[in-house]
């Protein structure tokens, strides 16, 4: 198996856990719905519990690549990463 290999597996593998959780499932699901950049508490369903409890969730979606975070004064907006989607999971978003 070569080096490139090795790392796509390992991406998949973030990639997979990330998306093994409802809650994160559903920040994916309303980012790709709305098509443009949310606040964090726009893009967290309604009954998520805690701000610590979303950082961490949008922490596992950051680092596995599947959004992109920005502070913007006060606020953090955040993004989905299609091009990761393209990339590791061809036509997954559209069955969301």
């Amino acid at each position: 198996m070569t080096i490139e290999q090795v790392h796509a597996n390992e991406v998949r593998v973030k990639i997979f856990k990330a998306l093994a959780d409802e809650t994160r499932l559903q920040i994916i699901k309303k980012l790709y719905e709305t098509g443009k950049e949310l606040a964090c508490g726009e893009a967290c369903p309604e009954d998520l519990s805690s701000k610590s409890n979303a950082s961490y969730h949008f922490r596992t979606l950051r680092e596995a690549g599947l959004i992109k975070v920005r502070k913007e004064a006060q606020n953090r907006l955040v993004t989905l990463q299609k091009e990761t989607f393209e990339q590791y999971l061809p036509g997954f978003l559209d069955t969301l």
